[in-house]
């Protein structure tokens, strides 16, 4: 990675480490900028201990807040107390040249938390905020706060838009994550031979199994289709609160031995390579990170165009199609079915997905985190 830098110490603040989009391109930046030789500690600030489910360099410092209050402050009435002191404890200990911070609640309690340190903080919302309410006391806190911070990284211009209109004191900048090709490997690894036999062709999904993703509009979709498509099979990566609603799903719709459920995996890579089509049918959107990744590996993509996210990767009609409105199934349907039905078509869009990996590339990204730090220097 030949990106000439100043070296920074950095500490990062992230919610959990648990399987999901945040957390994979918290656990990205952070590998990379140690690699540069960056010193990057790594602060996961609203779990208990749990597991770091992506794959961390050693040069990366993994700190858990759980730790520094201990196990009686933190389920007792004075946790959020405890919380916001002992994190301000940390950066005073720390030290860092720069703070960055991921989701609203984390970059709240780091704006708060380094309120008179003269220290850089660089905020991220990391979805498109009407779409993903957080309740009163915490939009009152994210306006009240934002515009102290160094920066308030937004994923798409989008954002960047809602946040100049509804926080307009706040420095808003637009920095879409990176999508790195190939995926790191990490555990648990999850062989694709073992879900679905070679012969069949796989239209794959990848997501948390919650609301947001939309796949109960993907199953109803797919029972469009599945009668016509005999050779194909859906695969849903991921694991959530909404498995067993899905798993009935399944079962009324008659796509039991059709659609595979598999959990998480961390060879994602294997996943992207082994599929012939990939579909997003999430009803909003921050970053898609799978998406892009998706296309990396040389996928065509049928996706909503929700807000926000897929526009920014999809190229309609070229790498891909767009399909309105969200929530639409029998036009999610159409969409899927003339990319299943029609190889010539789809191999000439999957051609075209891998360009993503130099709009997206780690290393443009990258250069533009250095830009930024260069901007909000102390």
């Amino acid at each position: 990675m030949r990106i000439d830098v100043l070296a920074r110490n950095i500490l990062f603040l992230v919610s959990a480490m648990n399987a999901g989009g945040a957390e994979r391109v918290a656990a990205n930046l952070a590998n990379s900028w140690a690699a540069m030789g960056h010193r990057v500690t790594l602060l996961v600030t609203y779990s208990g201990r749990g597991d770091c489910f992506y794959a961390l360099s050693d040069q990366v410092k993994l700190r858990y807040l759980a730790d520094e209050v201990g196990s009686f402050l933190w389920r007792s009435r004075k946790s959020y107390l405890a919380r916001f002191f002992t994190l301000r404890r940390i950066v005073k200990q720390v030290h860092p040249d720069v703070v960055v911070s991921f989701l609203t609640n984390v970059n709240v309690a780091a704006l708060l938390a380094t309120l008179g340190m003269h220290v850089s903080t660089i905020v991220s919302e990391r979805t498109h905020p009407p779409q993903a309410p957080i309740g009163r006391l915490w939009s009152w806190l994210r306006c009240l706060v934002y515009p102290f911070a160094s920066r308030v990284i937004m994923l798409t211009s989008e954002g960047w838009r809602w946040l100049q209109r509804e926080i307009p004191r706040a420095r808003g900048v637009v920095m879409p994550n990176p999508i790195p090709y190939p995926l790191p490997i990490s555990e648990p690894r999850l062989a694709p031979e073992s879900v679905l036999a070679p012969e069949r062709k796989m239209l794959l999904a990848v997501g948390r199994l919650s609301e947001e993703k939309g796949f109960d509009f993907l199953l109803s979709a797919f029972a469009e289709l599945a009668h016509a498509h005999l050779d194909w099979d859906l695969v849903i990566l991921g694991e959530g609160s909404l498995r067993s609603e899905l798993e009935r799903q399944v079962q009324v719709l008659g796509l039991t031995g059709r659609v595979h459920l598999p959990g998480r995996a961390g060879n994602m890579g294997d996943w992207y390579a082994r599929a012939d089509l990939y579909v997003m049918s999430s009803r909003y959107e921050g970053f898609p990170n799978a998406l892009g990744e998706a296309m990396a590996y040389g996928c065509a993509v049928v996706s909503y165009d929700c807000d926000t996210g897929p526009r920014d990767l999809i190229r309609h009609g070229v790498d891909g199609l767009l399909v309105k409105p969200v929530g639409d199934v029998l036009a999610l349907a159409r969409a899927l079915g003339q990319l299943m039905r029609d190889d010539a078509l789809r191999t000439r869009m999957a051609a075209k997905a891998v360009e993503v990996r130099a709009r997206y590339s780690m290393e443009n990204i990258l250069a533009m985190w250095e830009k930024l730090f260069d901007d909000v220097k102390s």
